[in-house]
C-alpha cells in the first residue's frame, strides 16, 4: 500500500488553521441555507438551489481550467482500471445530506445548536476512518491527546444540545444533523482520495457537487410532486450564496485533509463552526432563536477539545 508522507508540526498547524477557516465558512453556509429553507418553507428546494448553484460555478471553472479536466479523466480511468473504488466518487452524497439537514433544521435549531449536533457524528466517523485508514492513506495512530480531545468533544456536544432536548424541538431535528456529521466525515475522506488520484482539488470538488446535486434533485422532485412548489421565490440575494460558499470550503477541505487526517480536520472545522455559529446567533439571531448558557459552555468545551487533540503525544496500543 502506498503511504502518505509524515507532515511536520508546522504543516499540521497550518492545516488546522485551514480547517478552522473551513468551519467558519460551513457555519455561514448553514445560516444562509437555513434561512433560505425557512423563506421557501421547503428545505429540499433550498438544498437543491445551494448545491445546484455551486455545481454551475464549478462547471464554469472546469471549462476554464485544463488540469481540472485532465484530473476528471484520470479519476474515471482509475475507477475503470479498478485501482479506485467507484464509491470514492460519491462523496457528494454525504454533502447532500448535510446541506439538506441545513435547509430542514438549520433555521429551527439555530446555527450553534445545529453545529454541535453535527460534531458528534463528525468525531465518531473521524476516529473510525483515521483508525482504519482509507485508500492510499494508512491508519493513523490513536494518540492519547486525540482520544481525550474526541471524548471531551462528545461531552461538549451533550452539554450544548441539552437545552434542545428539554424544549419544543423534536429529537429527529437533532438526529438528522448527527447523521449528517457521520456522512461528512466519510465525504472528507473520499474526496481527499479523489484529489490524490486526479491530482486536482477542482476535480474532487466538482465530483462532490455533481453527485450531491443529483441526489438532491431526485429527492426534491419526489418532494415537490407531493407538496408542490412554493408560490414565490425569496428576493434577498444573500440567500442564494450557499453554493458559492460551499465550493470554497469543500475545496479547502479536500486540500487540508491530506495533512490533518479526517479527525483533526473535523475537530478543527468544528472550532471554526462553533465560534462563527455563536457570532451569528448573537449578532443576527434566527427568528425565535436565543443562545442559552449550555450552548456557550458546550462551545467553549469543544474549543478546548480541539486544542487538546492537536497536541502531539504518544500513540495508544489498540488491538
Amino acid at each position: 500500500m502506498t503511504t502518505e508522507p509524515a507532515h511536520s508540526r508546522s504543516a499540521v498547524a497550518i492545516g488546522v488553521a485551514g480547517a478552522v477557516l473551513v468551519g467558519v465558512l460551513t457555519a455561514t453556509q448553514s445560516r444562509v441555507n437555513g434561512e433560505l429553507g425557512r423563506a421557501l418553507s421547503d428545505g429540499y428546494l433550498a438544498a437543491v438551489i445551494s448545491f445546484g448553484s455551486g455545481l454551475v460555478i464549478l462547471v464554469v471553472a472546469l471549462a476554464a481550467w485544463a488540469p481540472g479536466r485532465r484530473g476528471l479523466s484520470k479519476a474515471f480511468a482509475s475507477v475503470r482500471e479498478g485501482t479506485t473504488p467507484w464509491w470514492y466518487l460519491c462523496g457528494g452524497a454525504g454533502g447532500a445530506l448535510f446541506v439538506l439537514s441545513q435547509g430542514i433544521t438549520g433555521a429551527v435549531l439555530g446555527v450553534a445548536l445545529f453545529t454541535v449536533a453535527v460534531v458528534c457524528g463528525q468525531t465518531i466517523s473521524g476516529l473510525a476512518i483515521d483508525r482504519n485508514g482509507i485508500g492510499h492513506t494508512p491508519p493513523a495512530a490513536i494518540t492519547v491527546t486525540r482520544l481525550l480531545g474526541s471524548a471531551l468533544a462528545l461531552v461538549a456536544v451533550g452539554v450544548a444540545v441539552s437545552a434542545g432536548f428539554g424544549g419544543d424541538i423534536p429529537a429527529w431535528m437533532l438526529l438528522l444533523p448527527f447523521a449528517a456529521g457521520l456522512a461528512v466525515g466519510l465525504q472528507q475522506a473520499v474526496n481527499g482520495q479523489v484529489r490524490r488520484v486526479a491530482g486536482s482539488a477542482l476535480t474532487a470538488t466538482f465530483m462532490n457537487f455533481l453527485v450531491g446535486a443529483t441526489v438532491l434533485l431526485v429527492a426534491c422532485l419526489i418532494h415537490e410532486a407531493i407538496v408542490g412548489l412554493p408560490e414565490r421565490m425569496p428576493t434577498t440575494p444573500v440567500l442564494y450564496l450557499g453554493g458559492l460558499i460551499g465550493t470554497i470550503f469543500i475545496g479547502g477541505a479536500v486540500v487540508v485533509v491530506r495533512v490533518t487526517g479526517v479527525l483533526l480536520l473535523g475537530l478543527g472545522s468544528v472550532a471554526g463552526q462553533l465560534v462563527m455559529s455563536l457570532v451569528l446567533d448573537l449578532v443576527v439571531p434566527a427568528a425565535g432563536q436565543t443562545v442559552v448558557t449550555s450552548t456557550v459552555i458546550g462551545t467553549l468545551l469543544t474549543l478546548v477539545a480541539v486544542a487538546i487533540a492537536a497536541i502531539p503525544s504518544r500513540a495508544l496500543r489498540v488491538r
